[in-house]
């Protein structure tokens, strides 16, 4: 029996611990707190991160690491700007041969590094995957259709990981187009705010799905100029997880962006939630990508200027609409 071992139990770490178990798979979900281990174990159910939905018999839950990362394969799912701390505290438990699969969407805000980056600096010995996609942990969770893209580079190892997790309502497909599949899955957090803003603003559907669809402009420009492949842009991992994050309340950085433009403040709206909203923290290092590139991400640009620039919303959204007409042939790569 295959181990494949979650590190990080909350709503998607938890989800993805019950399709690896539906796969036969021994599974481990590993937490940070001995007592939300302990709830987890006994309770079978996530109540802090995912109500309602039972633990099938199997998943051991636990907080020691140790144990966590005796397993075969590892699936990641720290939030983005915890992930090397998470890997560094990985490693020294860690064998060569288990396969590490990134399930977290973003960029380190710091050093502007894609998760496959950091994979790569503090875990190089490890072969690593990416897994990234339209998924809604509760939807997942519940055994509802769903498909994602699973990059890897080689083919194998690739198959071996879409036997141990794919199932007939979770559909991995493969490419070996690493970038690409990081991309679409960490800008489109930005974009969901934008959107949010727009649904909390009362600004209409129009505008919305104009800026899903420039947004899509704006992740084809920074997948170019950072090597992916515009066919995955438009796959799984990016059209398809910016159309679901841009177009429903139960995406947190849509309805982040919904109380923003409700008038909520947003260290308040930070302040009511257990769970990361990743466009907040990825928003600055999208931004500070396009500048060193010289790539034009506007709507990027205003969210950002809005959660770290202290504009108001009705300003960032009148600067939008004043920018100058555009050939949409040109505009659009």
């Amino acid at each position: 029996m295959t181990k494949v071992h979650v590190i990080g139990a909350g709503a998607w770490g938890t989800a993805l611990a019950i399709v690896a178990r539906k796969g036969g798979n021994d599974v481990l979900l590993w937490t940070r707190q001995a007592d939300h281990a302990d709830a987890l174990n006994r309770e079978r159910s996530n109540a802090k991160y995912l109500p309602g939905i039972t633990l099938p018999s199997g998943i051991v839950a636990s907080s020691d690491l140790a144990r966590a990362a005796d397993a075969d394969i590892l699936l990641l799912v720290a939030p983005a700007q915890h992930v090397r701390e998470t890997l560094g505290a990985l490693k020294p438990f860690l064998t060569p041969e288990t396969v590490l699969v990134m399930c977290a969407k973003g960029i380190e805000q710091d050093s502007g590094r894609l998760m496959s980056e950091v994979m790569e600096e503090v875990t190089p010995e490890n072969p690593a995957a990416i897994l990234s996609g339209p998924n809604f942990a509760r939807e997942i969770a519940m055994g509802l259709p769903a498909a994602a893209t699973l990059a890897v580079a080689d083919r194998d190892m690739g198959t071996a990981l879409v036997r141990a997790i794919g199932l007939p309502a979770f559909r991995p497909y493969l490419t070996d187009d690493v970038i690409g599949a990081q991309i679409g899955g960490a800008v489109k957090n930005v974009l969901a705010i934008a959107c949010g803003v727009v649904s909390g603003g009362k600004l209409g559907e129009n505008a919305r799905a104009a800026l899903i669809t420039r947004g899509m402009a704006e992740i084809l420009r920074l997948g170019d100029r950072l090597g992916a492949r515009a066919e995955t842009l438009m796959g799984l991992s990016g059209l398809g997880d910016l159309v679901l994050t841009c177009s429903s309340p139960a995406s947190r950085n849509f309805s982040l962006g919904a109380a923003l433009g409700q008038g909520d403040i947003l260290g308040e709206i930070l302040q009511q939630r257990r769970a990361v909203t990743e466009g907040v923290y990825t928003a600055s290092a999208i931004c500070r990508l396009a500048e060193k590139f010289n790539i034009e991400m506007p709507i990027c640009f205003a969210v950002n200027e809005i959660l770290n620039g202290g504009v108001a919303v009705s300003s960032a959204v009148e600067d939008l609409l004043a920018r100058p007409f555009r050939d949409e042939r040109l505009a659009g790569f």
